[in-house]
């Protein structure tokens, strides 16, 4: 594990080896998850494709800096970091932000993206401003649906009541942290006009968007609206799968993803 100051802000940084000259895969975690709730998938994509890859945790999950006063109010400060409740930017923040500095201090120039969830999110809001090499997005969120806002007011009272707080201590030094600072913000009021089918539409480099038909976090309204607004993108539908493909299908998401890769460079 690296630590890579960011303004002030310690990210966790792994990189995993491979071969040089191909575009390396950068891997963006979903709305609760870190370097170590990945587990082996990124290894395991990066040898099915053939290429290097740094997988990182954002501000206030995994083993990177917390964020302060988490459900206090949003704060800025000098230099252009952030205390308190996340505001609904916050995706736009990291990819606009966040990632070209992270990549600038990695010396990595046109990444291949590889979101999930949220991750995906960032993925293809950063794909619409900066050059990568292709952005591959499992369960992204354009648009937010009522069925997202449901299952996360269930994640809410599971951390509350049930036993999910103490799972993700596994994966997390503040996981408190980590928890309120994606929960609060996606069930706020202002966070149901969060929509980027328009912004995706600048994407100029290959897409391929995967999605589980079981998935409670989203429909396919997420990826068909992705495919709308972006013509190069693929779809890949997972009949039996849920919100983390990765998880629940490995082996059909690693071919998916490097038969759509094997042209790249």
């Amino acid at each position: 594990m690296q630590l890579v100051d960011i303004d002030g802000v310690f990210l966790e940084v792994q990189p995993i080896d491979g071969p040089a000259g191909r575009a390396p895969l950068v891997f963006l975690h979903e709305g609760l998850g870190s370097v170590a709730m990945w587990r082996d998938w990124p290894a395991s994509l990066c040898a099915a494709t053939g290429r290097a890859g740094w997988v990182y945790s954002r501000q206030g999950y995994g083993r990177s800096s917390p964020v302060a006063d988490v459900r206090g109010a949003p704060r800025q400060h000098e230099g252009g970091t952030r205390s308190g409740r996340l505001l609904p930017d916050y995706m736009h923040r990291e990819a606009l932000h966040v990632l070209p500095k992270l990549l600038a201090r990695l010396g990595l120039q046109r990444p291949v993206l590889v979101g999930h969830s949220d991750g995906g999110t960032i993925a293809l809001i950063h794909a619409a401003h900066h050059p990568v090499s292709a952005c591959v997005v499992l369960a992204p969120h354009v648009i937010v649906e009522d069925v997202s806002v449901q299952s996360i007011a269930e994640a809410r009272d599971a951390y509350q009541a049930g036993d999910l707080r103490q799972r993700l201590g596994r994966y997390h030094n503040h996981v408190d942290v980590a928890f309120w600072q994606w929960n609060e913000v996606w069930l706020s009021p202002a966070f149901r006009a969060f929509d980027i089918r328009d912004e995706v539409r600048a994407i100029t480099a290959p897409v391929l968007a995967i999605q589980g038909t079981d998935d409670p976090y989203g429909t396919m309204a997420q990826v068909d609206d992705l495919a709308a607004a972006v013509p190069q993108t693929q779809l890949v539908k997972l009949p039996d799968c849920g919100h983390s493909p990765h998880r629940d299908q490995p082996e059909a998401v690693n071919a998916a993803i490097a038969l759509a890769l094997a042209t790249l460079a």
